[in-house]
């Protein structure tokens, strides 16, 4: 537990240092007019928005205008890990200098790098500018393989070692005695409603066992993630189509590597309907195997992003609306209306990851469920008997 406690304050003070000392100035090239390149007209707060739902190379927790009307970022980089032509190159995302207009060109590995719209593309041979045509895509540049440590890989390295140190320390806690102690008694609860909410009544007393594991770390993945977007860092890690396609592809093979042969006789040749009907039956019980995992990866990605750029648009309405209220009444208003939403964002995050897993759980419990049609079969016959009897 006093190593947890020392780990998590070295991170910290790793974070704060970070945040004091990368402190990078430079003008933004989006605003043509000379207002320090403040994000306060509607299409920049759109666009705003759409840069705060995408994953990013660097954290920016904040901006300010200095005395020189330049815009000052406050954040800190993260390595940039990439395949170009001439093979693997890396250095820190500091060197766009927050640019993402393609106007900034980095020179690693003897290739020319630019970044645009957050992506990061190889020049042309012999180019020595980004250019654009009317839609402002890139005509001399191609996107490379990008392996990079951007933010939303760092919030699920934060979210696997926060878990990795309270599940341990629950796991310690169980040697001392039946009571676990620390953070592993706000964790023992609920572990305790997955198993008993969630696992045992989907999965049935038999099978729940093999499943929690899994089940326990989908749960507690997608409630830190959820919570860790609420925070000023700015993670939204579940709002990313790519993570929410992953978590459900687990549970997708999970439920086909785990079905038993009641499973796959109910999707291909469904007992107890006339031929015909089977036969219809068959391609819609495959195409609902398909549907399953696609809703849960759907309405996870759609709920986050939809909460975040909720709140987002809310933040705006300190700028849209000083004109009509004022300043101090405009900021009052989006305060409010913010923390209002921040509260049910709260209700929200962990909501989300009860109904992945409830449905992960319901999936894997038809999947493993035994359907006993012999004996039912006899049953409805020694039925038929006795009344005949009678």
């Amino acid at each position: 537990m006093m190593i947890a406690k020392k780990t998590i304050k070295v991170l910290a003070t790793a974070v704060l240092v970070l945040s004091s000392l990368s402190i990078t100035a430079g003008g933004d090239s989006n605003n043509s007019d000379n207002d320090g390149g403040r994000v306060n007209t509607k299409k920049e707060i759109e666009a705003y928005k759409k840069h705060h739902l995408a994953d990013s190379h660097d954290f920016n927790l904040f901006s300010y205008t200095n005395s020189q009307n330049e815009r000052v970022h406050v954040g800190f980089p993260l390595p940039v890990i990439v395949w170009t032509s001439k093979g693997l190159t890396g250095f820190m995302s500091s060197e766009f200098h927050h640019n993402d207009d393609g106007h900034v060109i980095v020179e690693k590995g003897g290739v020319k790098l630019a970044k645009i719209h957050s992506k990061i593309y190889e020049l042309d041979n012999g180019a020595t500018e980004v250019s654009f045509d009317e839609e402002h895509h890139a005509t001399n540049a191609h996107k490379v393989i990008d392996f990079s440590i951007t933010k939303s890989i760092v919030g699920v390295l934060l979210a696997g070692l926060l878990m990795f140190l309270g599940f341990g320390s629950l796991a310690k806690s169980y040697k001392k005695g039946a009571i676990p102690t620390g953070i592993g008694r706000f964790l023992e609860p609920l572990v305790l409603y997955v198993r008993d909410e969630i696992a045992r009544p989907n999965i049935g007393e038999k099978h729940y066992r093999k499943f929690m594991g899994f089940l326990l770390t989908v749960f507690f993945f997608i409630w830190i993630l959820n919570l860790l977007g609420l925070t000023p860092l700015g993670f939204n890690v579940t709002g990313q189509i790519t993570v929410t396609v992953c978590l459900a592809l687990f549970t997708f093979f999970i439920v086909q590597f785990s079905g038993n042969k009641d499973y796959w006789k109910h999707i291909f040749w469904m007992p107890g309907v006339p031929v015909p009907m089977k036969i219809i039956l068959a391609p819609i019980e495959v195409l609902g195997m398909l549907t399953k995992p696609f809703s849960l990866l759907i309405r996870l990605f759609a709920n986050i992003t939809a909460g975040h750029a909720v709140v987002m648009g809310l933040v705006a309405v300190a700028y849209t609306a000083r004109e009509v209220l004022g300043t101090a009444g405009g900021f009052s208003v989006s305060l409010l209306l913010t923390l209002f939403i921040s509260l049910i964002e709260v209700l929200v995050a962990f909501l989300q990851a009860f109904i992945f897993t409830m449905l992960s759980s319901l999936f894997i419990g038809m999947a493993v469920e035994e359907h006993d049609h012999d004996h039912a079969h006899d049953a409805e016959g020694h039925g038929f008997e006795d009344n005949a009897i009678i």
